[in-house]
């Protein structure tokens, strides 16, 4: 299988092309990839569904073992998918406590860490074009003026094989008229 990657590819059922699409994405695919849905707060604030994770913003857990625990998020593995949570860990048999990893999609966004200035003009590049669209699709009010009339219908060209058609018929018809 080439190791090619792809932006036209849309989505296939067969699971060996998704993995060959996870495993050759480029680093701005991933952290795409690396998106985790927003709370309703989040949701109605800033007019999007998911946004990308980084380091700092404050999670919930929604699947598995640590279901309902909160923290921050710690570190990014943005060549595997996967995450760390700050304070969750999990202890070995010989007492040695390890980090536990999750995908961000098993995760929900609390809040954001708002740091960058890029971060903020990406949420807020949204809500600005929903405003903008809101007023576009607003309806018309117009003042009542004066009814335009229907155009007329215009005769529609004979193509060639009507022309054919109907030069047979005449012929037929003036054969018959003759006899």
């Amino acid at each position: 299988m080439k190791q090619h990657f792809s932006t036209m590819w849309n989505a296939s059922v067969q699971p060996r092309k998704q993995r060959k699409y996870l495993a050759n994405a480029p680093i701005h695919i991933r952290h795409q990839i690396l998106s985790a849905n927003l709370s309703k707060e989040l949701r109605k604030k800033y007019g999007k569904r998911s946004f990308p994770v980084r380091k700092g913003d404050e999670v919930k857990i929604m699947v598995g073992e640590f279901k309902k625990k909160n923290g921050k998020i710690d570190l990014i593995d943005i060549k595997n998918y996967r995450v760390t949570i700050e304070g969750i860990q999990r202890t070995k048999k010989d007492g040695t406590k390890i980090k536990v990893y999750f995908h961000p999609s098993n995760l929900q966004v609390k809040e954001l860490n708002l740091d960058d200035k890029n971060r903020k003009q990406a949420l807020e590049r949204k809500l600005i074009a929903k405003k903008t669209n809101v007023q576009k699709t607003e309806p018309m009010r117009y003042s009542v003026s004066k009814k335009t009339e229907p155009t007329p219908k215009v005769k529609k060209e004979q193509t060639k094989h009507e022309t054919k058609t109907t030069k047979y018929k005449e012929q037929e018809e003036n054969a018959s008229k003759k006899k």
